[in-house]
């Protein structure tokens, strides 16, 4: 009688893994190619030009640093930075203390969809639209704010024609249009803060500013110093409200930066000076955001 021996079965082959590279590369190109097309290539196109003399009637002649030169000795060039820099102090300001307050009323007390929906639609309006609007709500004769503030018995204010209210109308405009937007990142980032956290607060007897102080601040502080750098660079490049309202003026007063390369640029056709003026924005931002993020320690979380 003979006994059958049982085999082993085949052993197969390792499967591969399976190379996506191929097809995330096919879902990257459009973005990639947007990107080198409209962003890497006029950032580079910029530089050069800022080192000539253009006004798109000629081909670029080059100059070498003399834009750069110039810059240096502009008195209007360095109004329009302390022109600037006090729209984004009054601007960042305000706004990310209003936004913080309310995500906060949002966590804490509600937290209804149409209620975000209603905070970001200030956000949903063109900045020209905005910017027309208020312009004929303040307007010194016809506007409603000043005809409630005449008929009080107080003088009228000039918002936008005024040297001493025109940038702090200005500030006060946009941060109606963007707080909510701004709200709700911080929103975002109130729901990663886990809530036992919160409920072991109150089981020590912590009071809600106690733990708002404690708590809320230093666990939001990465998604805060994130917020605060996208502002920052928005408000670097305020220019809508400015064309539309003030057009620079009174006398410089609202001539902010943006505005200032945009005049030289189109009425002016002084190109290479208006890409010297660009490049100079473009260092000043990367500076203040590389401070700003190494200060903040924005890389690390109380979290972890």
């Amino acid at each position: 009688m003979s006994t059958s021996v049982p085999t082993k079965p085949p052993v197969s082959a390792p499967r591969r893994a399976r190379d996506d590279t191929r097809l995330a590369l096919l879902f990257i190109a459009p973005a990639l190619v947007g990107f080198l097309v409209f962003l890497l290539w006029p950032t580079v196109r910029g530089i050069y030009l800022s080192f000539t003399r253009f006004n798109l009637l000629t081909p670029p002649e080059w100059v070498g640093l003399d834009n750069y030169v110039r810059m240096l000795h502009d008195p209007v060039f360095w109004n329009s930075i302390e022109v600037t820099l006090y729209y984004v102090v009054l601007n960042i300001g305000i706004q990310t203390v209003l936004a913080l307050v309310i995500a906060v009323m949002m966590q804490r007390l509600t937290r209804k969809t149409w209620l975000r929906s209603i905070v970001l639609t200030p956000y949903l309006v063109s900045n020209v639209v905005v910017a027309m609007v208020f312009l004929w709500i303040l307007d010194y004769q016809l506007g409603i704010t000043n005809n409630i503030i005449a008929a009080v018995g107080l003088d009228r204010i000039p918002f936008f024609t005024s040297s001493e209210w025109v940038i702090p109308t200005i500030a006060l405009v946009n941060v109606w249009r963007h707080v909510g937007y701004t709200a709700l990142l911080i929103f975002a980032g109130l729901q990663t803060i886990p809530e036992t956290v919160y409920e072991a607060g109150r089981m020590d007897g912590a009071s809600e500013a106690t733990m708002f102080r404690r708590i809320t601040i230093p666990l939001l502080r990465p998604i805060l110093s994130l917020v605060l750098i996208i502002t920052i660079i928005g408000s670097f490049q305020v220019f809508d409200t400015v064309a539309i309202a003030t057009q620079g003026g009174p006398v410089n007063a609202s001539r902010v930066l943006q505005y200032y390369i945009y005049d030289v640029a189109f009425n002016r056709f002084q190109f290479g000076y208006a890409f010297a003026m660009s490049v100079g924005l473009l260092v000043v931002l990367v500076v203040i955001t590389f401070v700003q993020y190494r200060l903040s320690r924005a890389e690390s979380s109380d979290l972890d």
